[in-house]
């Protein structure tokens, strides 16, 4: 395969030894929520919630094919239900609550499933005490094709995060390459601690677009993890194979 960032000719199979980086430069490749899963949490350990939920067509959309094919196309392609993956395991012995967010399906978007999920989640975080881990890739925001439905989950997960706040809950946000749009307006950007792999693209719009709107020059290196965080949007920026003990390191500093 070719590295998106170096350009480089790499071995797949040398870069999922090292996680999905890329052996030549360290790049941060695209992994898929399940491998985040083995990743970042104690072998044998996890245990989905909220699995039977799946996507509707309310509004009967169609684009260059009806949602409802689209929706079908994409579980068999990705192996997925929806653009989100909940539930519980163990980080080194800390039992936490755990969201994950894939782009592979339909670029990581948010409609009425992600919603639901990411709120029961936070919801049962809550009850249970846990401290919350959600994982975020979304290039896409709020899914077009469930129209407002899908713009009411930004309001619903981040109601659902003031009230996990005021129970005294921790919540540690990990941003990866892409967290845009909806995500990023909402519930990517709330944590209590904001993490992010190198050279993700972090932001509202696009900087294609932005550029296009007021026809001015962007920074160098603009909407990259290492942009906010000369700017202080986010806390650190952790490599893949550090996130697993630096989570755990902070759940004993907040003594959770």
């Amino acid at each position: 395969m070719r590295c998106p960032d170096c350009s480089k000719a790499i071995f797949r199979k040398e870069a999922d030894k090292r996680q999905g980086i890329c052996p030549e430069c360290g790049y941060h490749l695209y992994v898929s929520a399940k491998n985040r899963v083995e990743q970042m949490l104690d072998a044998g350990t996890f245990e989905e919630w909220d699995g039977d939920l799946r996507p509707a067509d309310p509004l009967e959309f169609k684009d260059k094919k009806p949602y409802a094919k689209r929706l079908v196309a994409e579980q068999k392609r990705t192996g997925l239900s929806d653009a989100a993956l909940t539930g519980t395991g163990m980080i080194r012995a800390r039992r936490v609550a755990v969201g994950i967010t894939d782009s592979a399906f339909i670029m990581g978007s948010m409609g009425s499933v992600v919603g639901e999920r990411l709120t029961r989640l936070i919801e049962r975080a809550t009850e249970q005490d846990l401290p919350l881990i959600i994982v975020s890739g979304s290039g896409g925001g709020a899914r077009m094709h469930e129209g407002i439905l899908s713009l009411m989950q930004m309001a619903k997960v981040s109601a659902a995060l003031a009230r996990y706040d005021q129970a005294g809950g921790l919540y540690i946000s990990v941003l990866t390459h892409p967290t845009m749009g909806g995500v990023a307006a909402s519930f990517a950007l709330l944590g209590d601690v904001v993490f992010a792999e190198p050279k993700a693209l972090i932001g509202f719009a696009g900087p294609r677009t932005i550029k296009a709107t007021i026809r001015l020059e962007l920074p160098e290196g603009f909407q990259t993890s290492e942009f906010l965080l000369k700017h202080g949007y986010i806390d650190r920026i952790v490599r893949r194979p550090n996130l697993k003990s630096e989570i755990a390191r902070t759940i004993d500093y907040c003594g959770k």
